[in-house]
């Protein structure tokens, strides 16, 4: 018996030192990162620039794979199903893991539980944006202008239920204002009929915006974030103009499968905040409309996800989107 119970020990332990091996050989083959929109946009920028620091660093390729599709939640999906060895990874936008839940009757993952959190690597700052055809130059014009003639101005957004439109469904019920939502199908027809003055203005990512604002073409009124963009310092944040603890835009970051050994998302995480602190993808990243963050642990930054999903998912409420 107790021969038995030593011999039962020792394949265990011998198992965990080939596992922990294993582990620490980390990565020897391609990595994928998935990005569930399409080449050009933005999370698929911010994921080739990480890809390629991270593959210098790390001594294999990081391959990105973008999978479109339900604002997102395709990609995200396909990286929940498979296997957790750390070799396939999803860097998610806000939409999939904060916003599609509330959104989306049916979705292909539990955004709570189907992931191991790695870290965050960006934060992406909406500018709120107005043609000249009102004569509004500044956010508490704006709001005047609003109170004083409800349901006469207009928005677009890029779809209902998006970060564009919840942005100022908040925007609203925080000023007591009410404004016409025009909802787009993607962001170039909402921006040119914004330009256009077919609608009146957008929130918009500042990368997009600020060409048309130094144009002429666009007024830029406030920021969505706490802290000023760096692409655009001299336009106010909302908070800055009256509206308290506002402070919204949309993260980026990496998540692995369910079950992903905890030695390798630690090892993700590490390498993931060494290629953001670098000065060269830093500055690249910056060039983008990001502001780089750096979560502390994938505790942190399952932390912030988990808060960002309830606010979200209570202004999905307020603002009485049907699911679809």
């Amino acid at each position: 018996m107790i021969k038995h119970y030593i011999a039962k020990t020792a394949l265990a332990v011998a198992a965990v030192a080939i596992a922990t091996a294993a582990h620490a050989a980390y990565p020897e083959k391609p990595i994928t990162i998935v990005v569930g929109f399409p080449p050009g946009t933005s999370t698929d920028a911010v994921a080739r620039i990480l890809a390629n620091k991270m593959g210098k660093d790390l001594g294999q390729p990081f391959i990105v794979e973008n999978k479109p599709g339900v604002g997102g939640s395709l990609g995200a999906g396909m990286v929940a199903r498979s296997k957790p060895d750390g070799y396939t990874v999803v860097l998610s936008a806000t939409a999939p893991m904060n916003i599609n839940p509330h959104v989306y009757k049916s979705l292909p993952y539990d955004a709570g539980s189907d992931f191991e959190p790695v870290g965050q690597t960006t934060w992406l700052p909406y500018i709120l944006v107005i043609n000249n055809t009102k004569n509004i130059k500044t956010f508490q014009d704006l709001i005047g202008y609003a109170k004083k003639n409800p349901e006469k101005l207009t928005y677009a957004s890029i779809g209902k239920g998006t970060t564009s439109h919840l942005l100022m469904e908040l925007l609203m019920k925080r000023t007591g204002t009410k404004m016409v939502h025009i909802p787009y199908s993607g962001s170039t027809q909402s921006q040119t009929d914004v330009i256009g003055g077919n609608v009146d203005m957008t929130f918009d990512t500042v990368v997009s915006a600020m060409p048309h604002v130094k144009s002429g073409k666009l007024n830029a009124l406030a920021v969505s974030v706490a802290n000023r963009a760096k692409l655009a310092p001299d336009v106010p944040t909302i908070q800055e103009q009256g509206v308290t603890n506002f402070n919204m835009g949309a993260w980026l970051g990496i998540f692995a499968p369910k079950g992903t050994p905890r030695d390798i998302v630690d090892k993700l995480h590490t390498e993931l905040n060494k290629a953001l602190s670098d000065k060269e993808t830093n500055a690249k990243l910056v060039a983008l409309g990001s502001e780089v963050v750096m979560s502390e642990s994938p505790e942190a930054f399952k932390k912030m996800v988990q808060e960002n999903y309830d606010t979200w998912g209570n202004i999905v409420k307020d603002a009485g989107v049907d699911q679809k």
